[in-house]
Formats: structure tokens, sequence, C-alpha cells
């Protein structure tokens, strides 16, 4: 599953209002948080994980080790909040609503056009 650039521009413009879902501490990736991180997908599509880790280059393996495990792709890197997404295929896909139109509405002088 890849991502086209235009589809990771319209993710991140989805992911810019969302808050991080998971943590990952000083432990580092446990498979408890793996596990947190994969239902999390599940459930939302484009999550956000803040990692406490001050190093950059860990930062990198824990989401290339993140992706690899979960099957998603990494939508980008700021700082220190990942954002990743898969695909729920398990999920029903949401069909737009239409909304129904207003009832039209008398005139407020109805009285005047009657015969």
């Amino acid at each position: 599953m890849a991502i086209t650039p235009t589809e990771r521009s319209a993710l991140k413009a989805r992911a810019h209002a969302l808050d991080p879902v998971i943590l990952i501490g000083g432990n580092g990736l446990t498979p408890g948080v793996l596990q947190e991180i994969d239902t999390s997908l599940k459930a939302h599509e484009l999550i956000k994980i803040r990692v406490a880790d001050e190093d950059r280059d860990a930062r990198k393996r824990m989401l290339e080790e993140i992706c690899r495990v979960t099957g998603a792709e990494a939508v980008q890197t700021i700082g220190r909040i990942l954002v990743i997404y898969r695909v729920n295929l398990e999920a029903p896909k949401k069909t737009p609503v239409r909304r129904k139109r207003k009832p039209v509405r008398p005139s407020k002088r109805s009285f005047q056009n009657d015969d």
C-alpha cells in the first residue's frame, strides 16, 4: 500500500486537527503499545503518536517498526509527533446523506392571494 502525494497531502490536512492518541514513553515500543496502536488504527485509520524519546534516529526507527508491524503507512513526522495511516477494510463505507429540502413556507400575506 503506497500513498500518492495527493493522498498524503489530504491525510496531512485531516491529521492537522487530531490530537495524539498514543504516547510512547521511556520504555519504548512494548507489545502492549503496539497492540494499542493496532486497536487505534482499526478505530480511526489515521492517528497521531507522541514519542517522548529525544533521539531523532530512535524516533525514525520506531516509526519504521510501527509501520512494519501494523501494516500502516507513515504520513508525516513533526518533531516528536508521528502520523500514520492504515486503511480499515472492515469498516463499512459511509455514504453521504442527502439532506431534505426545507418545506416551502407560505408568504406572510397569503390572505391577499385568496380569490
